[in-house]
């Protein structure tokens, strides 16, 4: 039979198809009734063809040309593929907690519930039929939706898909950290119900402004007592060393009378260590915040009669501190590890001095 012919177990269909020779396997074995409606179906191929009505997909699906030659290459391709060879395409030039949040966001959120769409299929109506279903938080939803992002954009790019369904779903809106800083008196009281490693901590954060991601990631060999200073090289997320979260994250950090007290008393516990702030009870350095947050920060608070606030204002509590002494703001932002002063301006307007 013309264009049609045993191989091994299989039969081997041969046709052209916009000037090139296309060979396709059918996994049937050769019996000649098997032949006889492979050949039909060359013919039936040859006629849609010559009608220009011929879809390689239909006829092809898991032919690697199906994809080659598809008019609309979208549509056969599933979400769930999609992000799946984002992730492979991410995984090593991403932090180990990025790649964990969207490793999370993928098969927790993503492909349970887009995962069997085609990239063609989809549109923003899918997503708000699914926040309609789920109970998180906006940033939540922004951050689980980053992957979904990315796999369209690179369609669209790629010329897969004819436009981006996710150009016009526009991020939810968060409510950021209000900055609340502490008083004067309110950080003595806190420091009053703290002693020895567990003070040192919390009076260095006070006076530096670090995040406790850095906090606890800091070593000795980045103090620097000549010049009364630290390098913030690195932060600790989840158990996991990473570099600081953003480029500007690296930066030196100048020490204020308060800090250097801090840390130069933390030297009679742990210089011969590797890590700066170690938890005093186990003896081994702080692993993530949350210890710190219950164990030390919320009994401090409780202890000293004072309203709680997380962790992280110690740092607004800085900045602010800075500011109101008279401190340039390009000076904080550098301290702080903003790439410039924009965000001091934006967040810490209102205790910058007006001349």
């Amino acid at each position: 039979m013309k264009g049609v012919r045993a191989r091994g177990n299989s039969i081997l269909v041969d046709f052209t198809y916009r000037g090139r020779r296309c060979r396709e396997t059918l996994r049937v074995k050769p019996t000649k009734t098997a032949l006889r409606e492979a050949s039909r179906k060359r013919e039936a191929i040859l006629y849609e063809i010559a009608l220009g009505k011929f879809n390689y997909a239909t006829h092809f699906p898991n032919s690697k040309n199906a994809l080659a030659y598809s008019r609309n290459k979208g549509s056969l391709i599933s979400i769930e593929q999609a992000l799946k060879d984002w992730l492979k395409k991410i995984e090593k030039r991403c932090q180990y907690s990025t790649i964990r949040d969207y490793n999370s966001a993928v098969y927790h959120h993503l492909i349970p519930s887009f995962g069997s769409l085609t990239l063609d299929d989809f549109s923003s109506d899918h997503i708000y039929l699914w926040m309609d279903q789920i109970c998180i938080s906006n940033k939540r939803i922004n951050n689980v939706l980053c992957p979904l992002r990315q796999i369209f954009k690179d369609a669209y790019q790629e010329g897969l898909i004819d436009r981006n369904p996710m150009d016009r779903f526009r991020n939810l809106p968060i409510n950021t950290r209000e900055p609340k800083p502490f008083k004067t008196s309110e950080i003595k009281s806190i420091l009053n119900q703290l002693q020895g490693q567990e003070r040192n901590l919390i009076q260095f954060a006070f006076w530096t402004g670090l995040r406790t991601s850095e906090l606890i990631a800091l070593r000795w060999e980045d103090f620097d007592a000549a010049n009364k200073r630290i390098y913030v090289r690195t932060a600790i997320v989840r158990s996991k060393e990473k570099g600081t979260k953003t480029h500007s994250g690296r930066r030196t950090v100048d020490l204020q009378s308060q800090a250097l007290a801090a840390i130069e008393d933390q030297m009679s516990f742990t210089l011969d260590n590797l890590r700066v702030f170690h938890d005093p009870k186990s003896g081994v350095p702080w692993h993530d915040d949350q210890a710190i947050r219950k164990r030390v920060w919320t009994p401090a608070l409780v202890a000293a009669g004072i309203e709680y606030r997380s962790p992280y204002q110690t740092r607004h509590t800085f900045a602010s501190m800075m500011l109101s002494s008279g401190k340039n703001p390009l000076w904080v932002a550098q301290q702080m590890g903003h790439k410039d002063w924009g965000m001091i301006r934006k967040v810490y307007g209102r205790w910058i001095p007006v001349e």
